[in-house]
């Protein structure tokens, strides 16, 4: 029972998520405004709310018919009968209660407990990421099936996500921020193509219109290419600009493991085989991520 949970959960997902919120604390620490307090609740929150998207997905998915017998990648725990409707509908419920409650303690720690507007906007802003989380295959007229996983991906797990956590740490922004932000949220946007990729035959069959099937797997894996490749180089211009000292260009040790990926994706079109490189792109993002910081905090 407990193992079909941590199936449920998706957990090679979670260090994608905490990316982010690394980024975002990195920067912070780079400019001299870190602080543990925020690095630990905002990280906290992210996995409640990383979760709550996978079960959210594992649901919507079932219910719509996109996870049928032609799914390439491995079995979600509702297709294979191993957690029930109502069982999958009761987790969902309970993580986005955690989600908000870690979030508004988040919002109660960074702002001092002190009420705000700045604080009423953030936790709009939390709602909407719940919403966003449990919306991507839910209800009547999901977002993942129009094509705009990508989009909302880009802007939750990229502009949201890093500039937010920023934000959190200094209650200021700073424009160069945004060059890492872009940067995971394009390498965030990566992953989601591949099990896009992966998934595009029994996602056509199944109405389920993501990028990857309007426009097709060939433009589908020059779209990864550009992603993977403008993600890498934000972060080498935003380096060169806040240039400090050498320790800062660390994170170009993972550029061979991205040439790799990128091999892989773009020369095997059996998309049953594509299933490792999900792993590996979200572990890459994050290693890449921790790479970035420690050369801002050695330089």
């Amino acid at each position: 029972m407990i193992s079909n949970w941590i199936s449920a959960f998706r957990l090679r997902t979670l260090p994608l998520s905490l990316s982010t919120i690394f980024t975002g604390s990195f920067l912070a620490y780079f400019y001299g405004y870190f602080r543990i307090d925020v690095l630990l609740w905002a990280s906290l929150t992210t996995l409640f709310l990383q979760i709550l998207s996978n079960l959210a997905n594992d649901y919507g998915d079932y219910v719509s018919g996109a996870d049928g017998k032609h799914r390439k990648g491995p079995d979600r725990m509702m297709q294979s009968g191993r957690i029930t409707a109502e069982a999958m509908k009761k987790a969902i419920a309970v993580f986005a209660v955690l989600s908000f409650l870690s979030g508004i303690t988040l919002l109660y720690v960074t702002f001092r407990g002190r009420v705000s507007l700045l604080f009423v906007m953030f936790v709009l802003l939390g709602i909407g990421a719940i919403a966003a989380a449990m919306k991507y295959t839910m209800g009547k007229n999901p977002y993942g099936y129009r094509g705009l996983g990508d989009l909302f991906v880009f802007i939750f797990f990229g502009l949201v996500g890093v500039a937010g956590t920023y934000f959190l740490h200094s209650l200021s922004l700073n424009v160069y921020i945004w060059l890492p932000a872009v940067s995971v949220g394009l390498l965030s946007s990566g992953v989601l193509n591949v099990n896009n990729i992966r998934d595009e035959e029994s996602d056509r069959v199944s109405g389920k219109n993501t990028l990857v099937v309007m426009m097709g797997g060939k433009k589908a894996r020059i779209y990864h290419i550009v992603l993977v490749n403008a993600a890498v180089i934000l972060l080498v211009i935003f380096t060169l600009l806040q240039f400090r000292s050498s320790w800062q260009f660390l994170f170009l040790l993972t550029l061979p493991l991205f040439f790799k990926h990128l091999s892989v994706v773009v020369k095997n079109y059996d998309n049953s085989k594509l299933d490792p490189e999900l792993k590996r792109l979200a572990l890459l993002t994050f290693f890449t991520v921790l790479l970035f910081g420690l050369g801002m905090m050695l330089s």
